[in-house]
Formats: structure tokens, C-alpha cells, sequence
């Protein structure tokens, strides 16, 4: 097997390639990889293993067309990780979550029609369902997202299913809880969190942390993706919870504990416009069709990030900057 993966020097792509290049993803210990990735402030080169024989990578932009069809040919299906994808830089400056995550899905797809690429995986998120005040989101549930960023996602996830049902590509969509893990951008909660106490500050809760999420670490996460990539139906999605809702208060005070401080370094800050209260994801589908179920406790997961945050301040202290 030959796969282009895009967006694969980001967080949860990176972790998709290294596991796939370890042989930990069964029936693809052999697959070369293509990795497409434009090196934003998200994207880093040594996420990725640098000299591996079955890593070929490409730095580019997932809306440069000509590129797209250039590239394309010869591979046998594409994971599309390649996504804008943090909600308080696309309330400030939505334009660029539309070009990458819409118009870039778009000519994504576009090229594998020109290049004889039929495989599709498009990684989406729960935050395209909006928000749910009780139970849980179904795959059928409408889409009402609340943020420039989730209405892009929402807007690529419905360009994707076009694409299944006029051209007939074998399209298959994820839509993922919040996840985790070593090497995220320390933009989002809980590495920002995280290096902000082992630096000695205090972190900045929104309000007054009662925004419930599902957390799903990266491992899992990128488990039920080549799950639906080998297994997944044309046409198809398919959501991936954590199954463990928490506020952001909760985690953050597990944050606190396993960083040794107490609770005055805690500041509470103005709320982010209209910010998701609760999301809840039904992932029995995936469960039920593909036999996934997540391996990593969240106890166990959170300790070993932050432990791995501990252990690699050369990794993100250049991010503070």
C-alpha cells in the first residue's frame, strides 16, 4: 500500500505516520508513505522520523492544485489530516480556516478523481454537531457548528461526501472527542495548561470551567482512523468518543496534581465567544461495525503526557516565544 497523508507534521498525523512506519497498524507494516505538509506554526519536520526508507516527504500547500495532481498518481488512497483547526484563531481570523479546510478538501479530492485515487479518509470533529445539552451525538445527528473553525470543518465534511455520492469515491469521514498526548501544539488545553504550571504560571480557565468534553488520547484516536481507512464503508462516518466527559475544571484540577501545585494557580478569564457548553459523542457504530475500543486509560494517558512535557522542554519551550 502507498498512502499520501496530509497534514501528517501536525499532532495527531504525525503520530498516524510513526505508528504506521513502526508496524503497529496490522496488514501495513510494508506501506510507504507520503507525507504532504505546508510547515505552518503547527506543522514541525522532526514530529516525523527524518531518514526512514518508506517516508517520502513533501512540504506544500494542500490548496496548491497543480501540486495535488502532480503528486497524486501512484498512491492507493489518501488520510486527509490537513486542517486549520484552533477556535480561538478562527474567531479572530476565520478566512483562513475556509481556504485550507473547505477549499483545500475540495481540491484534495478533486485530484484523487485525476489521479486515479479512489480511498478517502477525511479526519473531521464532534465540534461540527455544535452543542448538547443531554445524550449523545449519533453519526445522523444534524450539523449545527458554532465557530468559524467547526462551520469550516462542517463545510469540508460535507465537500467530502459529495464527492462519495456524485463521483463515487470511497469516502469514509471521522469525527473525533478532543484529544491528547505527547507532542500537541501547546495552543490547546491541556499542553498549553501543562506548560504554562511547569513554567511556574498560572493557567487561564475560561469562565468558569464548566465547559464539559470527552478526551481521547492520540493513540486511539489514530487507531480507529486506519481502522475505517481498511475496514470503513463508502459513504460512511464515524465518530470516535472518549467515552469520559469531564469539565475543563476537572481536568484542570488533574493538571494541577500531577504538575505538584494547588489551586491558586488557577485565573479565571472572560469567557471565548460562543463557546460549546457540553459535547457528547455516540461512537457505538464504530464499535459495533469495525471492533474499535480505546486501549489507554485517561489516568494513565494524562499522567504519561505530562510526563512527556516534563521530560522535553527543547520541544515546546521554543513554542513560548
Amino acid at each position: 500500500m502507498k498512502l499520501l497523508v496530509t497534514g501528517a507534521a501536525g499532532f495527531i498525523g504525525s503520530h498516524y505516520v510513526r505508528s504506521m512506519l513502526a508496524g503497529e497498524y496490522a496488514g501495513c507494516a510494508e506501506a510507504d508513505v507520503t507525507v504532504l505538509d505546508k510547515l505552518t506554526y503547527a506543522g514541525r519536520r522532526d514530529n516525523l522520523p527524518a531518514d526512514h526508507p518508506r517516508l517520502t516527504f513533501v512540504q506544500g500547500d494542500v490548496c496548491d492544485v497543480e501540486l495535488l495532481r502532480e503528486l497524486l498518481p501512484g498512491h492507493d488512497a489518501v488520510v486527509h489530516f490537513a486542517a486549520e483547526s484552533h477556535v480561538d484563531r478562527s474567531i479572530d481570523a476565520g478566512a483562513a480556516f475556509v481556504t485550507t479546510n473547505v477549499l483545500g478538501t475540495q481540491g484534495l479530492l478533486e485530484a484523487c478523481l485525476h489521479g486515479g485515487v479512489s480511498r478517502f479518509v477525511h479526519v473531521s470533529t464532534d465540534e461540527v454537531y455544535g452543542s448538547i445539552a443531554s445524550g449523545s451525538w449519533t453519526e445522523e445527528w444534524p450539523l449545527a457548528p458554532n465557530s468559524p473553525y467547526a462551520a469550516s470543518k462542517a463545510g469540508s465534511d460535507l465537500i467530502a461526501r459529495s464527492y462519495w455520492r456524485t463521483h463515487g469515491l470511497d469516502v469514509s469521514i471521522t469525527r473525533c472527542s478532543n484529544n491528547y498526548g505527547p507532542y500537541q501544539h501547546i495552543e490547546k488545553l491541556i499542553p498549553r495548561f501543562v506548560t504554562y504550571l511547569l513554567s511556574g504560571e498560572p493557567v487561564p480557565l475560561y469562565g468558569q470551567g464548566a465547559n464539559v468534553r470527552e478526551w481521547l488520547h492520540v493513540a486511539d484516536h489514530c487507531r480507529a482512523i486506519h481502522l475505517v481507512l481498511t475496514k470503513g464503508q463508502a459513504g460512511e462516518v464515524y465518530n470516535v468518543g472518549g467515552g469520559n466527559e469531564m469539565t475543563n475544571h476537572q481536568i484542570t484540577e488533574q493538571l494541577l496534581e500531577l504538575c505538584g501545585v494547588g489551586r491558586e494557580m488557577i485565573r479565571y478569564v472572560p469567557d471565548r465567544k460562543g463557546h460549546d457548553l457540553r459535547y457528547s459523542l455516540d461512537d457505538s457504530k464504530i464499535h459495533e461495525e469495525l471492533g474499535y475500543a480505546p486501549a489507554v486509560s485517561f489516568a494513565e494517558g494524562l499522567a504519561e503526557t505530562v510526563a512527556w512535557y516534563r521530560d522535553n522542554p527543547g520541544w515546546w519551550k521554543p513554542l513560548t516565544t
